[in-house]
């Protein structure tokens, strides 16, 4: 038995694909006919969108959330320079933000490593997996890997934002 809320879903669900065959059929009518404004020509019928040529999609890598269960301080604590840059939007900063260059073993004031500025997806970004209680955070240009506790940086990549 079906009740109401699913009913008015699978209505919905058949109003939707109903415009969804008959809107771009109307438009091409109308566009055919001269009223969109630019010459008329023959009607071209959409394709459905293909994958990007040339790489994959990119997806969170299996074993991505096995984290490992501790840091091997050796091998984290390093200041790189990005070998390249990627381009994300802009950085939020919480009021009187000035830049200032981070190093391993600094402490990040608190205001600066909240879950706004977490890097969840951090493979996106060529950033390794951060150990369980360590995250990857945006401080304007640069990603801190930084302690979730204390907010010591263990690790930094400089300009990995452009």
């Amino acid at each position: 038995m079906m009740n109401i809320r699913t009913n008015r879903g699978m209505i919905a669900l058949a109003l939707g694909a109903s415009l969804a065959v008959t809107a771009p059929a109307a438009w091409a009518q109308h566009e055919h006919e001269g009223g969109g404004g630019r010459a008329a020509g023959p009607a071209r019928a959409a394709e459905p969108e293909r994958a990007p040529q040339g790489y994959n999609r990119v997806e969170r890598p299996t074993g991505a959330e096995a984290r490992p269960q501790q840091i091997d301080r050796q091998a984290y604590n390093h200041n790189f320079t990005a070998s390249r840059g990627y381009h994300i939007g802009p950085y939020h900063a919480p009021g009187g933000f000035r830049y200032q260059r981070w190093g391993y073993g600094d402490r990040l004031p608190r205001i600066y490593w909240g879950q706004q500025y977490w890097l969840s997806d951090y493979w996106l970004f060529g950033l390794d997996v951060p150990p369980v209680g360590f995250e990857w955070v945006r401080y304007g240009p640069d990603a801190l890997l930084i302690d979730t506790t204390t907010g010591e940086v263990v690790q930094t990549v400089y300009g990995r934002f452009l």
